[in-house]
């Protein structure tokens, strides 16, 4: 019931949104307070949750297409439940800046950005292929209105180079589903045994490699993360890209085994690439936000070196990542927005010396960056330790290729940093360029204690995604 709740509740709020011709404040309100209560019932969710249960809880199921073997089959495991409280904290931040801005065309655009946790969550929650698809397809339409209608100047090629990609990785996809559920006589997770065909496996990868994105399937990442408003670029970066994680982790590595052995190297050197070559281009970016998306293809690579690592220190590591780099991400994001409403613009040109006279942004900035490069005692450098430690045992050159990302990830947030806050101030920095004001601080600062609390309690995601008996344990148990 109360994953059912979490998926329809958001959804059902959009139409009303829409439908309702209420001023942009009521609107605004309405939309906060569904996403607020969003936030209430995942934490209601989490205390009724059994860790040490190896079933699917929260669980609700209804025949859908009885003669294909289709159900409305959700549920949460330890790791899903973790992606989806990612998203609905994000998704009220999201919506907090939005309002904070005073985003335009108001009934749409909160209706939208409803409309698309909602479906986030529904990703996280499926236990059933076509459910996942038509979940995986909702949570697109709303990113593709975000981008093209509120996005910046390029909006428009930002938006069709995200729907040649993603819709490329789609139908791929959709035809894996086909060809895997009529073989298995079912499209329940649950359910439904192994493959060992190469090209139904490849048909999943491809698709969940674009959504992350991994190299060399990241060609929309900059325009998208860039023209997008910072919040949806958040969201993005944040949680969307997460889908990848689940579709890796419960559809790949569960339903191919076989698959997974034979493409393992190739998929961990394309994700050890995809991790240095990000952070070289993030620290080449001339602007937040471009340096913030690229960090996110690197941190994506990593994450895809744990998943692949084939045991649980690894996985366990990679669920923690993502929480963790979530997190980061988002605030990342927002902060840029927040930058840009004082100043018009996030080039590194433009910018430098907002330290001087505006402590709070400052400060938070600086807290965020050193969570971004993982300061030893972060839940970022317990994640990227669990991931780097997991993959040395398929090849100490992926360790060491990690390590070398993590030196580029401190040059980069650094720079980032020094850009921002420290060097002689650009022509962008007038004096009315405030300092942040409470409203703002209270959209950044939930993001910036969770990851505090991680960082001091990080066994509260890794050991806790999995059962007991481990994270690689209960796949295969499951895919058996």
């Amino acid at each position: 019931m109360l994953t059912t709740l979490l998926i329809v509740l958001p959804l059902v709020a959009a139409a009303v949104v829409w439908a309702a011709p209420l001023p942009r404040e009521a609107t605004a309100g309405i939309a906060s307070l569904v996403a607020l209560v969003e936030v209430g019932l995942w934490i209601l969710a989490l205390l009724r949750f059994d860790f040490g249960s190896s079933a699917l809880q929260h669980s609700a199921q209804r025949e859908w297409f009885s003669d294909l073997g289709v159900s409305y089959h959700v549920g949460f495991y330890g790791f899903s439940l973790w992606l989806a409280g990612l998203t609905v904290a994000l998704g009220a931040a999201a919506i907090g800046f939005g309002m904070w801005v005073g985003r335009d065309r108001a009934r749409a655009y909160y209706g939208l950005m409803l409309f698309l946790v909602g479906a986030v969550v529904g990703v996280f929650a499926s236990q059933d292929l076509l459910l996942f698809y038509v979940f995986f397809e909702a949570m697109l339409i709303p990113i593709y209105i975000l981008v093209g209608v509120w996005g910046g100047p390029n909006r428009a090629a930002a938006t069709i180079m995200f729907v040649v990609y993603t819709m490329a990785g789609s139908l791929l996809m959709l035809a894996s589903i086909v060809a895997f559920g009529l073989s298995q006589g079912t499209f329940d997770l649950i359910a439904a045994g192994t493959s060992d065909n190469d090209w139904v496996f490849l048909g999943f990868a491809v698709a969940f490699a674009v959504k992350a994105p991994l190299f060399p399937f990241h060609g929309w990442l900059r325009a998208a993360y860039t023209e997008a408003p910072p919040e949806v670029a958040a969201l993005l970066s944040g949680v969307v890209s997460k889908a990848a994680v689940f579709g890796f982790v419960w559809i790949v590595l569960r339903h191919f085994p076989g698959p997974v052995g034979d493409w393992r190297t190739v998929i961990l050197v394309l994700a050890a690439t995809g991790l240095v070559y990000g952070s070289l281009l993030a620290f080449r970016q001339p602007d937040m936000r471009g340096v913030v998306a690229y960090s996110s293809m690197g941190q994506m690579g990593l994450i895809t070196l744990g998943i692949f690592a084939g045991n649980d220190l690894g996985l366990g590591g990679a669920v923690l990542q993502s929480v963790g780099h979530g997190l980061v991400s988002a605030a990342m994001f927002l902060l840029a927005g927040m930058v840009i409403e004082r100043t018009g613009s996030d080039r590194f040109a433009d910018l430098g010396g907002m330290a001087k006279g505006r402590p709070v942004l400052a400060t938070i900035v600086m807290i965020v960056g050193m969570l971004t490069l993982a300061v030893p005692g972060s839940a970022n450098f317990a994640g990227e330790f669990a991931i780097l430690a997991g993959v040395f045992a398929q090849g100490w050159g992926y360790a060491a290729v990690g390590a070398v990302a993590i030196v580029l990830a401190a040059m980069y947030t650094l720079r980032l940093i020094s850009a921002v806050l420290h060097r002689a101030s650009g022509a962008a920095i007038r004096a009315e360029a405030l300092d942040l004001r409470p409203g703002e601080v209270a959209l950044v600062l939930p993001l910036v204690l969770a990851l505090l609390a991680l960082s001091a309690w990080p066994a509260a995601v890794s050991d806790r995604s999995f059962p007991d008996r481990g994270p690689a344990g209960v796949i295969s148990e499951a895919a058996e």
